[in-house]
């Protein structure tokens, strides 16, 4: 080999390994920087001091486990106490910051967290709910508001986004997030964490993000709450990390890890997810959390005792322990013995005070404590007039036959339904901080858009469930299924009777605010059978029906969806989500949402969604299904699919254009086609652009969401709308986790939704 040639390559592979190493560097406890203040303080603290930083407590309040920390003022005055959460209010959390900065040696003040999940005070839609409006600057104004009214609480950490991508609607916690797709779902991600975090800590305003949870936790095993996940490291880094990773690159000042294991260990104590991944791979210097109790809970992983899996925890990178109190009873002895560095004491405990140093804390511990800035932005009217606003925009109209909806402020109209005059339920579930005296139900919301214009009259007509047993579990927090004294038949009756003589009725159905949310899986996702014999009664009167759908999940709709002339999916739209139905009802308002999740035919086809891999037999609705990949019972596809929403207009899509069909990875291609409002109301419509990779070096997905426009359209009008398509979005992790692209044919798709679409390919050269 020529000698200049050969020290050329060396220098070069040299500079590969160092860049490598560069990228991949442990971050150190001298990495944390703190300010001299700081600083000096740090090297004040004792172990024993040190370790209290780790530990966050809850007094109560509001809390989602079984365990709530006893003699936590004492504890605080100790030391022993780094942050604490389930409680609000400016007042209350002023009295435990003079505990801290008072009585305690050294005066550190703590971090107070919430689980601030859609709005403080102001209940907004559900994480899901949101999703649907796919509308990024509404997502980021929401967490926006949110920060705005918790900080005005004593607020200053929220336990928000939650990014799991879940595809099995069995799993309560999907109502939490954004759904089943991570193109959608990160850019979500993004926007909640610049809501909450604006651009500069020392706006009282702003509050530390935390994004949850890591990992996997959306693909728990039969969608068992808590349950495990097991998935190959390819799917886990193209569909379930990128909202995290996007997160990360936005800047979220803290994360929190999940309850399962994952490659089967824990995820609290997962070196692999919380070094390898987060830490070195992704560069995250910022607070690491555990969920409630969730290192105490490793021990019935079968890892170990507390003090074993307390210090796994601290050494695979986790800084804080929420409630469990291992760190702060075990640390020191696993000190003492060897199994743990200071060293690593000394990185958690420097990135707790790094948080309270961003917010401001050493400075002014106060400053989230403001009652007269509280008594101006909780629960404003202009909080609740975007509530109302964003509400309505969440909406997803699955049905509309004949144009039944809007409905006309005239006649005779029977509302019924166990959900149309319960305010317990209208919040929705992780609603922590939210009132539901303050919030409006259908009825009202009704009444709110007809005013006297037409007759309006009320039959409960059925329970949520007549399952008493059923009723005790769902009714932890709260009387949300009340069983009325009355037979059940009688209640059918008098709605029967209600109905027969109105010109329309509007049923409003669905479920409990926690028959989903964390610790609420369901095998069963349809309509409670109390709730179906009413609706197959009032479909024999022959009178048109519109159901009101409450859900915090996608639910088995097949008979409704056959039988009922309108179903408007409304989810939990918060406080003002009565008024917001009010609107959409009666025209004052367009149901714009389109669906973040696919909706099933039946329970058996879960896992349905959009983005799935191939198989070798393809079914592709032949006659003679025998020895393909398909049911012989029901059909493969979704009921209702990912991308899909109707409006109270129409929409038509042009031929799909391409401006080349050869593309480099040095290049651009654009896709475009003309959009028509062909329909008579002003409404906005969310296109959609989807990708296939024909040909890979692994299989690719039949479909993947690659980008997105929500357009506003004046009736009759058309516009053009482009997208444009560059070497980025063809990357993917391969076999060996390297993301990159691979040439070869492509097609795209461009439609209303992930099935209605038009297509054209390209070659990637």
């Amino acid at each position: 080999m020529n000698v200049k040639i050969y020290f050329i390559a060396l220098i070069l592979n040299l500079f590969l390994i160092i860049n490598l190493k560069s990228q991949t560097k442990t971050i150190q406890s001298h990495d944390v920087i703190l300010s001299p203040k700081v600083e000096a303080l740090f090297k004040q603290m004792t172990i024993e001091e040190k370790i209290g930083q780790l530990n966050l407590l809850t007094p109560g309040g509001a809390v989602t486990g079984e365990v709530v920390s006893k003699n936590v003022e004492e504890k605080i005055i100790k030391g022993n106490v780094g942050g604490i959460f389930g409680i609000r209010g400016a007042e209350k959390i002023r009295i435990a910051q003079e505990l801290a900065v008072n009585k305690s040696r050294l005066r550190i003040p703590l971090l107070v967290g919430m689980d601030v999940i859609h709005g403080h005070q102001t209940i907004l839609p559900l994480p899901l709910a949101l999703s649907c409006t796919w509308d990024m600057k509404l997502i980021e104004a929401s967490a926006r508001q949110a920060a705005r009214e918790a900080t005005a609480d004593g607020i200053m950490w929220a336990f928000s986004p939650m990014v799991d991508i879940a595809r099995d609607p069995r799993w309560g916690r999907i109502s939490e997030g954004s759904g089943e797709d991570p193109f959608l779902g990160s850019e979500i991600s993004k926007a909640m964490v610049h809501g909450y975090q604006g651009n500069d800590f020392s706006d009282p305003t702003t509050m530390i993000a935390c994004v949850k949870h890591f990992a996997l936790y959306g693909a728990a095993e039969g969608g068992r709450d808590y349950a495990a996940a097991d998935m190959s490291k390819v799917r886990m880094f193209n569909e379930y990390l990128p909202p995290f990773k996007a997160a990360i690159d936005a800047g979220v000042g803290s994360i929190m890890t999940s309850f399962n294991v994952v490659d089967y260990f824990p995820a609290s104590a997962n070196s692999y997810l919380l070094q390898e991944v987060l830490k070195n791979s992704w560069g995250f210097n910022g607070l690491v959390v555990t969920d409630y109790t969730s290192v105490n809970e490793m021990v019935d992983h079968g890892i170990g005792d507390l003090q074993h899996v307390s210090a796994a925890a601290l050494i695979a990178g986790v800084d804080m322990d929420m409630v469990g109190e291992g760190f702060v009873t075990t640390l020191k002895k696993s000190l003492n013995e060897g199994k743990i560095t200071i060293q690593q004491i000394d990185l958690a405990c420097r990135k707790v005070l790094k948080s309270k140093e961003l917010l401001g804390l050493f400075e002014d511990p106060y400053r989230y404590c403001d009652a007269e800035r509280a008594e101006k932005e909780i629960l404003s009217q202009g909080n609740r007039d975007f509530a109302r606003k964003i509400a309505a925009e969440s909406f997803v109209l699955l049905k509309n036959k004949e144009q039944l909806l809007p409905l006309s402020k005239a006649g005779k109209i029977a509302v019924v339904g166990p959900l149309a005059d319960s305010r317990r339920n209208m919040l929705g579930t992780w609603s922590v901080s939210g009132d539901p005296e303050k919030a409006v139900t259908v009825l009202e919301g009704i009444k709110n858009a007809i005013g006297n214009k037409a007759e309006i009259n009320y039959a409960k007509g059925a329970n949520l469930s007549d399952d008493p047993i059923f009723a005790k579990k769902v009714n932890v927090f709260g009387e949300e299924i009340k069983i009325d004294s009355r037979d059940p038949q009688l209640m059918i009756n008098e709605a029967i009777t209600l109905a027969e003589k109105s010109d329309v009725i509007i049923a409003v159905m669905g479920e409990a605010a926690d028959m989903s949310g964390e610790s609420s899986s369901m095998a069963d996702i349809g309509l409670q059978k109390s709730q179906t014999k009413l609706l197959e009664e009032l479909k024999k009167l022959g009178k048109p029906i519109v159901m009101v759908l409450y859900t915090g999940r996608p639910l088995t709709l097949v008979w409704e969806n056959e039988n009922i002339d309108a179903i408007l999916n409304v989810w939990f739209g918060g406080t003002e989500g009565g008024n917001a139905v009010g609107d959409v009802l009666f025209g004052d308002a367009n149901p714009g949402g389109k669906l973040s999740t696919s909706f099933p035919v039946h329970v058996g086809q879960i896992p349905v969604y959009h983005s799935m891999l191939n198989t070798g037999r393809p079914y592709g609705g032949q006659a003679n299904s025998k020895f393909l990949s398909n049911y012989l019972d029901i059909p493969n596809e979704p009921l209702y699919p990912f991308g899909y929403g109707l409006s109270y207009t129409n929409f038509e899509y042009g031929t799909l254009k391409i401006s080349n069909s050869n593309m480099t990875t040095q290049s651009k291609i654009e896709v475009s086609l003309t959009v028509t409002n062909a329909g008579n109301r002003e409404s906005s419509e969310i296109v959609q652009l989807y990708i296939r990779d024909l040909v890979g070096s692994i299989s690719r997905p039949v479909k993947e969401l690659k980008g997105f426009q929500k357009i506003y359209f004046k009736p009759g009008e058309s516009k053009t709308v482009s997208f444009t398509i560059d070497n980025e979005l063809l990357k993917f992790y391969n076999s060996e986790l390297k993301f990159d692209s691979e040439p070869g044919i492509f097609q795209v798709f461009v439609g209303p939704n992930s099935r209605d679409v038009k297509m054209v390919e390209f070659e990637l050269k």
